[in-house]
């Protein structure tokens, strides 16, 4: 099985609580590691597109992935835009974790399933979109490019992981999908939206694609099973 997850926001230190985005988020924590520990096995596969822990280093953000390193499956973990805690892949390796692997610039195959990813940006149309905003939007495509140029074309399944929703404000595709066209992409999974933020959810196949939303508050807490 492969399941789906994101917007985990752990906080060891317990300084951040969630509930300013509505009372399901009170414990949320618990819930997630209750329902990933009935659903998920121990071979199974589990995505998380970003926003993993509030930890500002990656020292502090230890003691959350290593809570995740202990849960049953594999854990594949892209960047969310709150995730300051994220470095280069060496420093990322360095942690020694067991059963996580980071993904950035890169793929990873899963029995003959290749899944690629990066954080994404906000939409082009997005009110106050700047010419900062342009350049890292450029750059979080050139990323999701090489990460899924990297995936074999033999592979029977691909999967992308974004952060943020690869869709403009109206809820029309954008480059993102137009790259994930090119690279013939078959799942698409992305977190980011939250309580009101949930009207601009978009779940449909589109151009051969599905399109999962898996913030951990719209699919109330609970791991979600893409494959």
């Amino acid at each position: 099985m492969i399941y789906g997850i994101g917007d985990l926001h752990l906080d060891y230190s317990q300084e951040k609580p969630m509930d300013v985005f509505g009372d399901n988020w009170i414990d949320h924590e618990k819930k997630i590691f209750s329902n990933w520990n009935q659903l998920v096995g121990d071979e199974d596969l589990v995505l998380l597109p970003g926003d993993i822990s509030w930890a500002l280093k990656l020292k502090k953000a230890y003691d959350d992935l290593k809570r995740i390193d202990d849960l049953p499956g594999y854990k594949i973990i892209t960047k969310g835009n709150h995730d300051y805690w994220w470095q280069g892949p060496k420093k990322l390796k360095e942690l020694n974790l067991k059963t996580i692997t980071f993904v950035q610039n890169d793929s990873y195959i899963y029995n003959n399933i290749g899944i690629g990813g990066t954080r994404g940006w906000i939409s082009e149309d997005y009110e106050g979109f700047d010419k900062q905003d342009e350049k890292v939007f450029n750059r979080e495509l050139n990323r999701l490019n090489l990460s899924l140029t990297s995936i074999k074309k033999d592979i029977n399944i691909k999967i992308a992981m974004l952060h943020y929703p690869p869709f403009n404000m109206d809820g029309s595709p954008n480059k993102f999908v137009d790259l994930m066209i090119k690279h013939h992409i078959d799942i698409c999974i992305y977190g980011h939206l939250h309580a009101e933020g949930h009207r601009f959810v978009v779940e449909d196949k589109i151009n051969g694609i599905q399109f999962y939303c898996v913030s951990s508050d719209f699919i109330d807490f609970k791991p979600k099973k893409i494959i």
